[in-house]
């Protein structure tokens, strides 16, 4: 199969003209198969056809508006980027020298050697539920770089089964200010990822933002976060009780203005012409009872990937509990690291295509380095346990979060460099470490490891 011939299969751009036979199928479901319209997806498609999706743009600003009036908000959505996206890509497996330069080139064009880039990009994706990246080509068909688009201003031209009327016009973006067509962009341009669409084989399902169910719980915590100062600023202060027995009006209210000439905004004199005196008013005695908001801030730190005690708010909060809820975090992490490694794997599999070669044959993926399921001391114990049972050196280089081509250079540049008498007759070989596992010696019942070097 060519190069060409392999790029219109990956990204379906061979059509089938519309007379042709399609064999064991009835011509009259060959337009609607497997369209299956719920009431409200019915509705949702038949707006789609013709503009963006305006509860996914509603979504998205509110989102972008919690992230700047909220610091609890900005930081949920900048400890996830910054943890996924911890470490960097890498190119895992044995892949070959071809590929292995291939992937250097494609990863410093595109700049995905930089952390500020990868988090971008994540932040995104968690922000707007959404991550189309646009390839952009020079004159020569290499990728030089992947533009993160905003997915509010994009719609996907899909059919009633949730599939591409033309994947050469797959997708189009619009001005949402002017309602003017920008752009028309095929399959192959542009590649969007989406993070827990209502349906994944619906092409035209977009994904969430991340904390899209917390909004409604987060316009309340703010709102009652304001009663609350205002309730403390205009009852917590102590009041006195004006009397001037025997005052006439003009003389009561010469007086009081006098005092309120001399005291702060807040009202806290009360003033009568009655018989009495000053006496003190004290304040609301129940300021301290907050069990509202600390209601609202759980649950709205329940629809965020970490527990609240990540943030700062410890409380009471366990140390046992808070390990096990940083185990989900890390799950979650570890699941957005999978979405946005793919888009990355897209365009590393075009630039390859483009480039005449066929991806289909190569043995690599794409993946972050630093997989946070495990701590690096559990990465390394398996590592070594691996080693110890003698599998292929470039798998436990791989469990423990190394890059295989990058280790495997170095061995070679340090056995050029660093040996007086390379492959010579005083050369040394060092023998394979010893590894002796210990199981029940660590904290939770996991195993020690002890490796010693074999002269």
């Amino acid at each position: 199969m060519s190069v060409i011939e392999n790029l219109l299969t990956r990204f379906g751009l061979q059509r089938i003209p519309p007379d042709t036979e399609l064999p064991g199928e009835d011509r009259e479901l060959t337009t609607e198969r497997g369209f299956r319209p719920t009431p409200e997806n019915a509705v949702k498609y038949l707006y789609r056809r013709m503009w963006v999706d305006p509860v996914l743009r509603a979504a998205i600003l509110d989102i972008r508006d919690m992230d700047k009036a909220d610091g609890r908000v900005k930081k949920i959505h900048g400890r996830m980027a910054r943890t996924a996206v911890k470490g960097g890509l890498k190119l895992c497996r044995t892949p070959s020298k071809r590929i292995s330069r291939a992937w250097d080139d494609f990863q410093r064009r595109l700049q995905l050697s930089r952390p500020a880039k990868l988090e971008s990009d994540a932040r995104g994706l968690v922000m707007e539920g959404n991550l189309p990246m646009q390839w952009v080509l020079d004159p020569q068909r290499r990728v030089v770089a992947g533009v993160r688009m905003p997915s509010e201003t994009l719609l996907p031209k899909v059919g009633p089964n949730g599939r591409f009327d033309d994947p050469m016009q797959a997708f189009e973006q619009y001005d949402l200010q002017t309602g003017r067509l920008v752009h028309t962009f095929p399959l192959w341009q542009l590649t969007l990822e989406r993070l827990t669409p209502d349906n994944y084989d619906d092409l035209g399902s977009l994904g969430r933002p991340y904390l899209d169910a917390s909004r409604t719980v987060w316009k309340k915590l703010m709102m009652t976060d304001e009663d609350l100062v205002i309730r403390r600023r205009m009852r917590a202060p102590l009041r006195l009780s004006h009397v001037l027995e025997g005052a006439d009006k003009t003389a009561l209210e010469d007086y009081e203005k006098k005092i309120n000439n001399e005291k702060s905004e807040i009202t806290t004199d009360f003033f009568s012409n009655r018989k009495g005196g000053v006496t003190a008013v004290q304040g609301d005695a129940n300021l301290d009872q907050i069990a509202d908001i600390s209601y609202l801030l759980d649950t709205f730190f329940a629809g965020s990937p970490a527990p609240k005690g990540l943030f700062g708010y410890t409380g009471d909060l366990a140390r046992d509990i808070l390990e096990d809820l940083k185990r989900d975090y890390f799950d979650e992490i570890d699941a957005l690291q999978d979405t946005l490694a793919s888009v990355y794997a897209e365009g590393f599999r075009l630039e390859l295509l483009l480039a005449g070669i066929n991806p289909d044959n190569e043995d690599y993926s794409v993946e972050f380095a630093e997989r946070l399921t495990e701590t690096p001391n559990q990465r390394t114990d398996r590592a070594l346990k691996l080693q110890a049972l003698g599998v292929s050196p470039s798998i436990y280089w791989e469990v423990a979060g190394l890059d295989v081509a990058e280790v495997k250079k170095r061995k070679e540049d340090d056995a050029r460099n660093l040996d007086p008498y390379p492959e010579g007759p005083g050369s040394v070989t060092p023998g394979a470490p010893r590894v002796s596992v210990t199981p029940g010696n660590q904290r939770k019942g996991e195993s020690a490891t002890t490796v010693a070097t074999r002269s």
